[in-house]
């Protein structure tokens, strides 16, 4: 039977286009919130005999992870032959340790209540700061996507003459990297610590930009206090609005508004998390990986 594709509330359009490429049947799954907070989950499509695959980004995982998770023990109750999941944003990464007494290693805890419920993983440029890999809290396979490459193809198609701008020496290596795929130029702020609370930023050999479109781009977009610093020292250099690109659109609070009105040219992201944003279609990347993981028929568009 074919494989089932099975979207949380607000993954609908990822869903539908993955099931179209693979082929597959885009099902119907439905979540209501009962008054007192509670979660009721319904399976309206069979599942029974067939492989499923939810798909889930769990950004504001609070609220998700529940209806995921009897999502899929209710697939696998039903019959199910396996349950896979698609989750393009994998939330709760960036606790990976234990920086004062008394804390919750929250990345770790959070694998281990995912993992009983499904079979596989597919996720994109997780926030693997001091891990090596997802394997070192997630028991089930795990595929990790980038989308620097569909970035960069972006940047190419859509920039006049573009310049990458890394924000500080950390952002140096991924920034850069995508500058080559880009075959664009790069530059990282300089920054000069005179105190706590003063820091000085320069932009190294400011002249020789101005006639290039400078572009930023950041894995995760969530209160946007980088970019918008970033964008504020660029415009008091002289150079054009910037346009931001984020792989992961999680805005928190009024994010996206203020960074529109600190001045950036363009705010753009990748479909990862849906947002009126989303100009970078990875659903090509994620589609090439669910094949690698299920039998799919070959009728689905590439």
């Amino acid at each position: 039977m074919r494989p089932l594709l099975l979207p949380l509330p607000g993954n609908e359009a990822l869903a539908a286009d993955l099931a179209s490429r693979l082929g597959a049947e885009s099902g119907i799954l439905t979540v209501h919130r009962f008054p007192d907070g509670e979660s009721h989950v319904r399976l309206e499509s069979p599942v029974a005999g067939r492989p499923v695959v939810l798909v889930c980004s769990l950004d504001r995982p609070d609220d998700r992870l529940l209806p995921l998770v009897f999502a899929a023990a209710t697939a696998r109750e039903l019959g199910a032959t396996a349950v896979g999941l698609v989750c393009p944003y994998l939330g709760y990464m960036r606790q990976d340790a234990r920086f004062q007494s008394g804390e919750a290693v929250t990345s770790a805890i959070f694998a281990r209540l995912l993992d009983p419920w499904i079979d596989w993983l597919i996720t994109v440029d997780p926030h693997l700061h001091r891990r090596r890999s997802l394997a070192e809290i997630y028991a089930v396979p795990a595929t990790v996507l980038h989308a620097a490459p569909a970035i960069a193809d972006w940047i190419r198609a859509a920039v006049p003459a573009p310049l990458l701008v890394g924000p500080d020496e950390e952002s140096g290596q991924w920034v850069s990297a995508v500058a080559a795929a880009a075959e664009a130029p790069c530059l990282v702020l300089e920054k000069t610590r005179h105190g706590d609370r003063s820091v000085e930023v320069s932009v190294p050999a400011v002249e020789r930009w101005r006639d290039r479109t400078p572009v930023l781009v950041d894995d995760i977009v969530s209160t946007a206090r980088t970019m918008i610093e970033t964008v504020g020292h660029l415009r008091r250099a002289g150079l054009a609005a910037p346009v931001c690109v984020g792989v992961h659109a999680v805005f928190a609070g009024h994010a996206w508004r203020d960074l529109q009105a600190a001045g950036a040219g363009r705010i753009v992201t990748c479909n990862t998390i849906a947002h009126p944003s989303n100009a970078i279609d990875l659903a090509p990347l994620l589609a090439d990986a669910v094949r690698e993981r299920l039998p799919v028929p070959a009728t689905g568009r590439s």
